[in-house]
């Protein structure tokens, strides 16, 4: 029982710690001071533990990493794409924050 709730709050922790950094690059438009390399390491790594939770049938492990891979994939996208392209992203996500910057 104990190592549910642990394992749930671990998993709860995981995803949510991507969302400051998914909200700041909406808000700001600005992704130069991010590490390529780190997200795309992100994204093989959330890949490779949700294909090894697949196949073991884990779906506490599926689950979350699935969820830490969109962030993920959308923090990297929004890293490689051209800047209309991610000001376009970022306005359809969050109209409020004047595009201009």
């Amino acid at each position: 029982m104990i190592s549910t709730i642990v394992g749930a709050l671990a998993a709860t922790a995981s995803v949510v710690s991507f969302a400051p950094q998914a909200w700041k690059v909406i808000k700001t438009r600005k992704t130069a001071e991010l590490a390529t390399l780190m997200w795309v390491l992100n994204v093989v790594g959330f890949s490779l533990w949700i294909t090894y939770g697949v196949q073991r049938g884990l779906w506490a492990v599926v689950i979350p990493n699935i969820l830490c891979l969109a962030f993920s994939l959308f923090i990297l996208t929004m890293k490689l794409v051209s800047r209309p392209t991610k000001h376009a992203i970022a306005d359809a996500l969050d109209p409020a924050v004047d595009s201009k910057r």
